[in-house]
């Protein structure tokens, strides 16, 4: 029987979650019991711990990454003390950072010292700015000399850049080299990197020359030179690129690594898919939360007051924006005191404008995303997002302004709702476009509160429009 690969991975998380259950289970019948005594308390927890640690060393360190983010802090704790030191490391770097910080409180220094001497530099890179500071000292001290010099350069790098995300991990070959030589090379190494599509071909000075695929290895004598053989027409990033940029280039050109070079055309290191990936998954999950106002990588089972902390400054934002809504209904108080229909159909045209203009910022930021939208086609994008608008409100405005005929039986009533939408709705298009290309503008994540600052726009418009027409047109 097949599964798929959620499936898969809870079958292989089952064993830890029974534990847990078990131990809950027992827990509660000790704590009830009048006849335990601490020892065979002791003996109960050390069992446990056993059978806790066996399990979790049977699991892939990203299968223990998901499994803690998604525990509660106290089986978290429990997985989290259980963990071979071997392993833990590499679970700081698959999880957030949000949950690294707080599984980092709660180590003491001498594990995270053991923790952290398994690591890579690269892997301890990723981790070490969440690191005390006398530990980070410590483990960077501890590496070799390269692995250190590595270490201190890739951190110079921002980390949606290049620099900060490249690998050393590199199949490099002399340019007067022969595929017989590549393949006598391949004998000696002991390992073989990961995602390795490609041999780097560089000069004396370790300048890139070409690229040497691996089916070429096989597929043409080995007395050819590699230079007969290689690939010139090279795709490679400086360091300071933005990762982003280099993901698009990754989807567009089907790669799976590719080189970093210097402005001198120096190989510094390579980029590989896995680690593109994982920062777009990043990224979209980040946008994602931005775009409703909360933190990035907000852990799920964080502290109430820390969560509700993060949430603060968006819901006092939002406050605001609905005292402002909420005023331009007051100033038509009289109208509605005068025509009661009108406090039951104001929040369709507010809700409907909403929805087109997510729709259109989720087109936006997207487009900005991909490199799709820049300064030459914004004015193209503009009138064609206010076309659809345009459309739609005409259609389903016409829809609702014959319903609202049909329930109140009042002609010019439904004339101003449909008119109200068709305004609402190119209110909303014009903002859900306005709004992102003013935060990139600004230098700004695009994705950052638009939806805060969309619904105050098409609360408070769609309000003053559908209130103020029926003022001007339906009463006295």
């Amino acid at each position: 029987m097949q599964f798929s690969s959620q499936r898969k991975l809870e079958h292989r998380l089952k064993p830890v979650f029974e534990l847990l259950r078990r131990q809950d289970l027992v827990q509660q019948l000790v704590d009830r019991s009048e006849e335990s005594s601490d020892i065979a308390t002791d003996l109960v927890h050390r069992r446990h711990h056993q059978e806790l640690s066996a399990a979790l060393a049977r699991l892939h360190p990203a299968d223990i990454a998901h499994l803690v983010e998604m525990l509660p802090p106290e089986d978290r704790n429990s997985v989290w003390k259980c963990m071979p030191d071997s392993t833990g490391g590499n679970v700081l770097v698959e999880v957030s950072d949000s949950v690294a910080e707080r599984l980092i409180e709660d180590t003491s220094a001498d594990r995270l010292l053991t923790m952290g001497g398994y690591l890579s530099a690269e892997d301890l890179g990723i981790i070490e700015d969440l690191l005390p500071e006398d530990i980070r000292e410590r483990l960077v001290a501890g590496l070799k000399e390269g692995d250190r010099s590595w270490l201190e350069t890739t951190v110079t790098y921002p980390e949606d850049t290049v620099g900060h995300l490249m690998t050393r991990d590199v199949l490099v070959i002399d340019s007067g080299a022969r595929i017989k030589d590549v393949l006598r090379y391949f004998r000696r190494l002991q390992d073989f990197p990961d995602h390795t599509d490609k041999i780097f071909v560089v000069d004396g000075r370790h300048r890139l020359e070409g690229i040497l695929p691996l089916k070429a290895l096989f597929l043409n004598p080995t007395e050819l030179p590699v230079t007969e053989v290689m690939v010139t027409d090279i795709i490679a990033f400086m360091p300071d690129v933005d990762a982003d940029d280099a993901g698009l280039a990754f989807e567009r050109y089907d790669l799976v690594s590719a080189p970093v070079i210097d402005s001198r055309d120096r190989l510094l290191g390579r980029l590989t898919v896995d680690v593109v990936m994982d920062f777009l998954r990043e990224q979209a999950e980040e946008d994602a939360f931005l775009r409703e106002g909360l933190k990035g990588d907000e852990d799920l089972f964080g502290p109430v007051v820390e969560s509700a902390r993060n949430r603060w400054l968006w819901l006092f934002l939002n406050l605001l924006t609905a005292l402002v809504a909420s005023r331009v209904i007051g100033i038509f108080e009289g109208s509605i005191e005068k025509l009661v229909a009108l406090a039951t159909l104001m929040p369709i045209v507010a809700s409907i404008g909403g929805n087109t203009g997510n729709q259109t910022v989720a087109l936006v930021v997207r487009g900005l995303a991909l490199g799709q939208i820049h300064r030459s086609n914004v004015r193209y994008l503009a009138f064609k997002e206010l076309g659809v608008a345009l459309l739609n409100g005409l259609i389903w405005g016409s829809v609702m302004g014959f319903v609202v005929f049909l329930l109140y039986g009042n002609q010019n009533l439904g004339l101003v709702m449909a008119g109200a939408t068709v305004l609402n709705l190119l209110v909303a298009a014009a903002t859900g476009i306005a709004v992102p290309l003013a935060m990139e503008r600004i230098g700004r994540d695009p994705a950052l509160g638009s939806s805060v600052m969309l619904t105050f726009v098409t609360d408070s418009m769609g309000f003053l429009i559908f209130l103020g027409m029926a003022t001007l047109f339906l009463l006295p």
